[in-house]
């Protein structure tokens, strides 16, 4: 939570309950709550910027014609911002399907008393604190998280997964020819080619993915509710992509990649941690492909 406030924006009907909860949780006297309550999704979505909220709550009813929609169009616009949405009786069957669109947590109105509330706001707290620490994590050369912070929220990330059901596809790429490129170019060219392999992680997933320099040569991406033959087509995509990176990289190419991806379903009993040390131990017992610069004016289908 950054400042003194608790900053939540609130989208509910008329009943007023969740309000009515939040305002038991912090008295307006303690000036411990920043509380913005609004009736359609409309209004949220144009107070986001103005608010910059900590928290979202939504009550599925203030969008009847199509409530799942409203999930999904207020986590594209806020994805960083946990959102927890309300149900009741009538709309309860939509609770799963609004976890399976990102939402956070679901809180049913009839039973939304005190304890439950707190329960699910520390749960969402201690999410975003968890991201920030990780953000103190970048790796200074690409920016992209290290491997501290690629644990630290891959954990997380699995535990929502088992909570939601839901599953992930971790891939991990190294390029091979890195030192060569530091001998025959210098440090300016291998640090380079770092960056440009972080830029083509990043650009090759979703701002929800989570994308990290372990070290070294080594890149790692993780597939938020990604299905399983997501990992197949995740290698082929990148390797179309760094063909065209190669094409036009001059005289220090091509950067020679190799990969390896694994699915991760609730079913598993593994940690995050194993989950990685297995997926790395692949990367270095498989094949390597070595992937080759495109031939002169060749395009790449989708690119």
């Amino acid at each position: 939570m950054s400042g003194q406030k608790l900053r939540i924006l609130l989208a509910e009907g008329d009943a007023g309950r969740a309000a009515a909860v939040l305002g038991e949780l912090y008295p307006e006297e303690q000036g411990q709550l920043e509380l913005t309550v609004v009736s359609v999704i409309a209004t949220l979505m144009a107070a986001l910027e103005k608010v910059k909220p900590e928290l979202i709550l939504m009550d599925l009813d203030v969008e009847p014609s199509d409530p799942l929609e409203a999930v999904r169009l207020v986590h594209r616009a806020a994805p960083e911002v946990p959102l927890i949405v309300l149900t009741d009786d009538a709309n309860r069957n939509l609770s799963a399907e609004s976890l399976s669109q990102d939402a956070f947590d679901c809180l049913h109105k009839e039973r939304m008393g005190r304890e439950a509330v707190a329960s699910v706001l520390r749960a969402a707290l201690q999410q975003n604190t968890l991201e920030g620490l990780a953000s103190l994590l970048r790796d200074p050369v690409t920016g992209l998280y290290t491997r501290d912070g690629f644990l630290t929220l891959g954990t997380r990330a699995m535990e929502n997964a088992k909570r939601k059901g839901s599953t992930l596809v971790l891939l991990c790429v190294r390029i091979e020819n890195l030192t060569r490129v530091r001998e025959k170019f210098g440090p300016s060219a291998e640090e380079s080619s770092l960056c440009e392999i972080g830029a083509l992680l990043t650009g090759s997933f979703r701002r929800t993915d989570v994308i990290a320099r372990l070290g070294g040569s080594q890149f790692v991406a993780l597939a938020i509710d990604a299905v399983e033959p997501s990992g197949p087509v995740l290698c082929q995509r990148l390797e179309r992509r760094i063909a065209v990176l190669n094409r036009d990289m001059g005289p220090r190419g091509p950067l020679e990649l190799r990969m390896n991806a694994r699915f991760w379903s609730p079913c598993s009993a593994s940690s995050f941690g194993e989950l990685l040390d297995s997926v790395e131990a692949g990367l270095r017992a498989g094949p390597k492909p070595v992937v080759a610069p495109l031939p002169e004016r060749e395009t790449v289908p989708g690119e």
